[in-house]
C-alpha cells in the first residue's frame, strides 16, 4: 500500500487493505485509487508506512497509526489484530518531531533528540536490549538524546547522531548494521567508519601549579 500527504494536511492511501492499512474503516477491499483516511483531513505533517500498517505525525506532535497490530506496532497498548481507523500512540512525550516504520515496528524521534520504538522485536529492532515485542513506546538504549535523523527498515533501524555518528541495531544477517559483522544487535552499534571523532583539546596551560 501507499499513502500521500495533501497540501491541506490530509492523508489518502491506496493499494492492499487486508489489515485495514488504508484507514478508511474497511478491510479486505483493496483500492486502486487513493481513498481518504478517516479523521485525517487536516493537521498531519508527516507519514510513514510499514508492511501492513501506517502512522502519521500530527502538527501537535502526536502520532496516530492504523492497520495491522499483531505485534503492537500501532502503539496503543493492545495486540488486537488490526485497527481500521487511526488510533493514538500512547506513552510518548510531548513534542515528537519525526516518525519511521519498519515491517512491523515503528519509531519516534522526540524534540530532545531521543528515540523510542514499539512493535515487533524478534531481531532487536526496538533497540532496548531485549527481544520482547512492545505495544507501547520503549526507549532505545543509549539514545535518549543526540539523534538528528532516523530510518526504519524491515527488521532493523538506524539513526544519525548530531555529532556525525551513524548507528544501527536489529537484524544483521546480511551485514545491514554496517558494523563489520553479521551478528544481530539488540542495542545501537556504530556503523564502521561512522563513529564520532573525539574532540582533542590543545589549549593546555603552559604553567602548572
Amino acid at each position: 500500500h501507499s499513502c500521500a500527504l495533501t497540501a491541506t494536511g490530509g492523508v489518502m492511501c491506496w493499494g492492499s487493505n487486508t489489515n485495514g492499512q488504508l484507514g478508511n474503516n474497511n478491510y479486505n477491499h483493496p483500492s486502486p485509487v487513493p481513498v481518504n483516511v478517516v479523521g485525517l483531513s487536516s493537521g498531519v505533517v508527516a507519514i510513514a508506512a510499514g508492511s501492513s500498517h501506517a502512522c502519521v505525525l500530527t502538527a501537535l506532535g502526536g502520532i496516530k497509526c492504523w492497520g495491522s497490530n499483531q505485534f503492537g506496532q500501532l502503539g496503543n497498548n493492545t495486540f488486537s489484530d488490526e485497527s481500521l481507523l487511526p488510533v493514538d500512540v500512547v506513552g510518548l512525550p510531548s513534542g515528537v518531531v519525526s516518525i519511521a516504520t519498519g515491517e512491523h515496528h515503528t519509531c519516534a524521534l522526540t524534540s530532545t533528540g531521543g528515540m523510542m520504538c514499539w512493535g515487533d522485536n524478534d531481531n532487536g529492532q526496538l533497540g532496548n536490549n531485549s527481544l520482547t515485542v512492545s505495544a507501547v513506546p520503549v526507549n532505545v538504549s543509549g539514545l535518549s538524546s543526540g539523534v538528528s535523523y532516523m530510518t526504519g527498515a524491515r527488521w532493523h533501524t538506524c539513526a544519525l547522531t548530531s555529532d556525525g555518528g551513524g548507528m544501527c541495531w536489529g537484524a544483521n544477517d546480511f551485514g545491514q548494521l554496517g558494523d563489520g559483522t553479521d551478528i544481530r544487535s539488540l542495542i545501537p552499534v556504530y556503523i564502521s567508519g561512522m563513529a564520532p571523532v573525539p574532540t582533542i583539546f590543545t589549549d593546555v596551560p603552559s604553567t602548572y601549579w
